[in-house]
């Protein structure tokens, strides 16, 4: 299955970024690309922790160790090392809602609340929504997860905060003066389809607007990993954990 193992030069762009593998007298503490590898796997098939082939070794000590990473921003630390250099000429914004098993909800203790969820019902069922935003190249710089239900319009201005573009693309769901005015402060131009009941109805860049293919060719792509496809996790920082495992692939592809 093509992306369930890393190549020799996926891991040599990734191994500084890998904690743990030091020499002791035994030998490397811990194999990071088999883990890498291991992660890979999940993230592909879908499958569940137990399922783990054996060759990447015990799923509890896989599980833990994915846990750990993700308390530890150690997966978000290498996907900005690897987007650190996006070509902003244009970003496209725009979100996608992904079905949640009845599996992922029920998260108990102080991690269980609904923000820590990311978890709501919007029409057709029980999901999540992923609020991305990709370069003029596709590929992703930045995520936020919010509840199925949430609008899309809400978390927009957090998406592009603090990246200046030529351009920024989106669909009338975004056409807010908050995004506008934010637009206009970094510099740039929104390209954004006027809603139909505002009275002043704005020109923009048509020919422009056509390169929002590549927000949707990425949610395309996303969902070709199939744990992201369907939402097993019932902690968002373990899902967004794997949704960034599988932008970090693209980067690096």
């Amino acid at each position: 299955m093509e992306g369930e193992v890393l190549r020799d030069d996926q891991w040599e762009r990734l191994r500084d970024f890998v904690p743990g593998g030091r020499k002791g007298r035994r030998g490397p503490r811990s194999d990071g690309r088999r883990f890498l590898d291991a992660l890979l796997w999940l993230a592909r098939s879908g499958g569940r922790w137990r399922d783990l082939p054996e060759k990447f070794g015990p799923y509890q000590t896989a599980k833990r160790r994915y846990y750990r990473w993700v308390e530890q921003g150690v997966i978000d630390r290498i996907f900005e090392a690897v987007s650190n250099d996006p070509d902003i000429e244009w970003l496209a914004i725009d979100a996608t809602v992904i079905r949640a098993q009845a599996q992922a909800a029920g998260a108990r203790g102080k991690k269980g609340g609904a923000q820590a969820q990311a978890l709501g019902r919007p029409r057709g069922g029980f999901g999540t929504k992923i609020h991305a935003v990709v370069d003029a190249l596709g590929l992703p710089i930045r995520f936020i997860l919010g509840p199925g239900q949430q609008n899309d319009m809400a978390p927009a201005c957090d998406l592009i905060r603090g990246i200046p573009a030529g351009k920024v693309l989106a669909d009338r769901a975004y056409d807010a003066d908050s995004l506008h005015d934010l637009i206009y402060e970094q510099a740039g131009e929104p390209v954004i389809p006027p809603r139909r009941h505002r009275k002043f109805q704005h020109r923009y860049d048509r020919i422009a607007y056509k390169q929002r293919w590549g927000i949707e060719g990425f949610f395309a792509k996303l969902k070709q990993w199939r744990r992201i496809a369907t939402r097993y996790d019932k902690l968002a920082a373990n899902f967004l954990g794997f949704v960034k495992l599988a932008s970090i692939m693209l980067w690096i592809k």
